[in-house]
């Protein structure tokens, strides 16, 4: 007998238990899910953000799409699918869309920019808890959120190479970053940074999101930081009970993220960079600026002690909306 397939309610359930998965099982208006793959080579002259997902817009409208960024040429591509050709796994995060796949531990690209297949090896998920099943913490509970966060792979080593436009690049021994988002719309206002690449040997990774939350007829400002040092993930985020401070000059955002013990500082320099298509409503019809040039100056110290200080590299950086509301 075929087994029969399983219901949306099963689906949800699983999935909101593993944030990698797609979650919009059996959603079809205003809905929007999107997977972003940071890949950098290892002589950094490739630096490229692909984003796979899908869209559903307020009559209903569907189509799937890959967005890629290229870093190095502050250019963007939009590439549009058919929805029938978006397929999630119901068991895991894995997307076969046309003729591409994604998963945490490969992708395979037949874009016109970018052919070719990389492996992921040593990935860093971040931690899962009965309470906090992801990066949302218990927010990822609540199901009247605008817009939720995952973090796939902190960090990982890239095998693998890909057909460049017209040359062959190696990846092999580059550093890669795996995270999503999925709701209705981004937020109304956001700062966004991260960085795999540091003059230290060791394994060193840093996201930092800060974005203006619609809330029960209000609105607070939530923030979600960690940086990995080695096998150590430093967290710090509204659920956790850490303070914000934040300060925004012309072309630098200043950020301080604080527990009892634990102070995290972030001077991030912004550079050129590409624009890419935003959610509204399930609609692919919103603009934001991402550079992947950016640089950000880094120190964390614990009951006063410096344990880490080094400046990030190929640093994706966007800052968009009224972002002088996050405070």
């Amino acid at each position: 007998m075929p087994v029969p397939a399983p219901s949306t309610a099963l689906l949800r359930h699983r999935a909101l238990w593993n944030p990698d998965m797609y979650h919009g099982w059996g959603r079809h208006k205003r809905y929007f899910e999107g997977w972003y793959f940071k890949i950098v080579d290892p002589a950094e002259q490739y630096a490229f953000a692909v984003i796979p997902g899908i869209s559903y817009g307020a009559d209903g409208s569907a189509h799937a799409f890959i967005q890629v960024l290229d870093g190095k040429r502050c250019t963007a591509a939009y590439h549009e699918f058919p929805a029938e050709q978006f397929v999630p796994s119901t068991q895991q995060f894995e997307l076969q869309l046309g003729d591409n796949f994604f998963s945490p531990q490969r992708i395979r690209l037949a874009l016109p920019e970018l052919s070719g297949e990389l492996h992921f090896h040593h990935n860093f998920p971040w931690p899962r808890t009965l309470g906090a099943p992801g990066i949302m913490g218990w927010y990822a509970f609540m199901p009247f959120m605008e817009c939720y966060h995952g973090v796939v792979s902190m960090h990982h080593r890239i095998e693998g190479s890909l057909r460049v436009h017209d040359a062959q690049a190696d990846f092999s021994g580059g550093i890669g970053y795996i995270e999503k988002d999925w709701g209705r719309s981004f937020p109304g206002a956001w700062i966004w940074t991260q960085t795999n690449h540091f003059e230290h040997t060791e394994r060193v990774s840093l996201m930092a999101s800060v974005a203006d939350i619609p809330w029960l007829g209000s609105r607070f400002t939530g923030y979600i930081s960690g940086l990995l040092l080695e096998d150590r993930l430093f967290r710090f985020a509204t659920y956790t009970g850490a303070k914000l401070h934040t300060e925004l000059g012309e072309h630098q955002v200043m950020m301080s993220l604080s527990t009892r013990k634990l102070r995290l500082e972030l001077i991030a320099h912004q550079a050129g960079g590409g624009e890419l298509v935003s959610p509204i409503q399930g609609n692919m019809t919103g603009k934001v600026n991402e550079s992947m040039q950016a640089t950000v100056e880094v120190q964390l110290r614990e009951n006063g002690k410096l344990l880490f200080e080094g400046t990030g590299r190929n640093a994706g950086l966007e800052v968009a909306g009224k972002v002088e509301r996050l405070r």
